[in-house]
């Protein structure tokens, strides 16, 4: 047997660095770390970067984080590129990561359809062996893991699952074709994804039925085009915003509300609120006062805002009664905000019908449909399943990487998440932000790392277990303090059946991350240190 050929070569691959995932974090990280003169190599899935944008081509797919603030901080990437829309497509995504490819010249040093099954660390050489379903291998000293937070999709455990005899799709592996016009079709979900397909399917399907657990809060879009006039003079002020954004408790470049919302009155609360709406996309939550995370009393003040603003939009009474209940289904914010642009109007249509899983769950999936707790079955040509994913920690667990130990992350992290920093073992630490100015300020701090390491003559470093525990418990004792330790999200990891519950992401702000980061990172404290010198 012949080893397969890896961008022409054959062989196993030797190189200083090997990353996984040529997302965003994947195309920056390699941008980055060529600079310093390394060989680097990644190893993509899929076959072609973008990450999730490649992934994800289910209809109505887009961004919910806005332009500018959506895209790489690079110069010779921004300078060239303008956008059409506030909120781009999937589309139009797929386009930009094509141009940051003939820009940057990445997939010179990429391997796509490289899906990594098992990596292993060997404690003589200290270097890592890693190999892919195909049977390419690569050796490196330095092994980083970009496989982002929404990669592994989530398929709940429902009876009969393999039985239904139409068309199943799982939204973040749609198929090319899937012609919904005049269908029967089901959306099981209510996040982002579910939102935005059911927005689209709602307008083409001749009938629709939405099963929802827990009704969204979602937000208005507000979405508009953007002139190639008006980018070309903003582009005067990108280097001044992506500071900003870095120095932002969630990447974008809002102004939060400094004080409590207790230091307005009833008149100048509502005067704000409505302008911070008005403005559409995240402003409302993000550029608002925070108490509404602390506070239940601000809480159900922000919940009542939003129920006021979004209750006319839906005649049905009794659709109204399920999607904006008086008592919020959950603390507001709590959950992510998805953003919509007539969510709420395609759901009130006649065509439309909604299934409440709390009051009715699924019993099982037959041949022509789903059968309810009611004894109910539902027909469809087409079950459109937009369920998730195995959010922060699913590719690694799957990907068997077995560390000094021989440990592999599944075992590793049987009984929680355990890491330092949130970089020695787990990938993204936060979800409560604009996801490429967050991944860029990691980068960043891995590549410092990187050099620090070559500099000081370290052949490799190991988070301590008791600085994991210690950094653990500071995340948990963080969300402790808010409202977000009371509602079941894919933020916990209560998305997943047996997956243990806990807050998997950092709270505290992308500067303060920074921060706590360098800081340890400067005198490697938490770390357990090997120099070249070392036998």
């Amino acid at each position: 047997m012949h080893s397969p050929k890896i961008n022409g070569e054959t062989g196993v691959r030797e190189v200083d660095v090997l990353l996984i995932g040529a997302g965003f974090g994947g195309c920056y990280c390699l941008y980055k770390l060529r600079q310093l003169g390394l060989n680097v190599h990644v190893f993509e899935a899929g076959s072609y970067l973008g990450g999730v944008w490649h992934w994800n081509t289910y209809p109505g797919a887009r961004v919910d984080s806005e332009i500018p603030y959506y895209q790489l901080s690079v110069a010779e990437v921004w300078r060239k590129w303008n956008w059409s829309e506030r909120f781009p497509s999937g589309e139009e995504l797929r386009a930009y990561f094509k141009h940051v490819d003939e820009t940057l010249n990445l997939s010179k040093d990429i391997t796509y359809s490289a899906n990594v099954i098992d990596a292993r660390y060997d404690e003589l050489t200290m270097k890592w062996t890693v190999t892919t379903q195909n049977g390419h291998k690569a050796v490196c000293k330095y092994f980083i893991c970009a496989t982002g937070s929404s990669f592994k999709p989530h398929y709940p455990d429902f009876k009969n699952l393999d039985k239904f005899q139409g068309q199943l799709i799982h939204s973040t592996r749609w198929p090319k074709v899937a012609d919904m016009n005049n269908q029967r079709v089901a959306v099981i979900g209510s996040g982002a994804t579910a939102v935005q397909c059911t927005q689209e399917i709602a307008k083409v399907a001749k009938h629709l039925t939405v099963y929802i657990r827990t009704a969204s809060i979602s937000l208005p879009m507000f979405q508009r085009s953007l002139s190639e006039f008006e980018q070309r003079v903003n582009k005067s002020t990108y280097r001044g915003i992506f500071e900003k954004c870095r120095k932002s408790k969630a990447g974008l470049g809002y102004d939060p509300q400094p004080g409590s919302v207790y230091d307005l009155n009833d008149k100048e609360r509502e005067e704000l609120w409505e302008e911070l709406w008005n403005r559409g996309g995240f402003n409302f939550n993000q550029a608002n006062y925070r108490d509404f995370l602390v506070d239940p009393k601000a809480n159900k003040l922000m919940y009542e805002f939003w129920a006021k603003k979004t209750r006319p939009r839906l005649k049905n009474p009794v659709k109204s009664a399920f999607l904006v209940p008086e008592k919020p289904p959950f603390a507001f914010g709590t959950k992510r905000s998805s953003l919509e642009q007539d969510y709420y109007e395609c759901l009130d249509q006649d065509s439309v019908d909604i299934v409440d899983l709390k009051a009715n769950p699924v019993q099982e999936f037959t041949e022509r449909g789903i059968i309810c707790q009611d004894g109910v079955e539902r027909e469809f040509d087409t079950i459109v399943m937009a369920t998730g994913f195995d959010a922060m920690t699913g590719s690694l667990t799957n990907m068997n990487i077995h560390g000094r130990d021989g440990l592999t992350f599944r075992e590793r992290w049987k009984d929680g998440v355990f890491t330092h920093l949130g970089l020695c073992s787990s990938g993204s630490p936060t979800a409560f932000t604009n996801g490429p100015v967050f991944i860029e300020n990691q980068v960043d701090i891995l590549v410092d790392l990187i050099k620090k390491l070559e500099k000081e003559g370290i052949r490799s470093i190991e988070g301590q277990r008791s600085a994991e525990e210690q950094w653990k418990q500071a995340i948990q004792d963080a969300n402790d303090k808010t409202l977000m330790s009371l509602t079941d999200s894919w933020y916990m990891g209560a998305n997943i059946p047996g997956k243990k519950r806990e807050q998997l992401n950092y709270l505290g702000g992308i500067a303060n991350y920074e921060l706590e980061c360098r800081t340890a990172l400067e005198i490697l404290e938490g770390f357990t240190v090997f120099y070249d010198t070392d036998k």
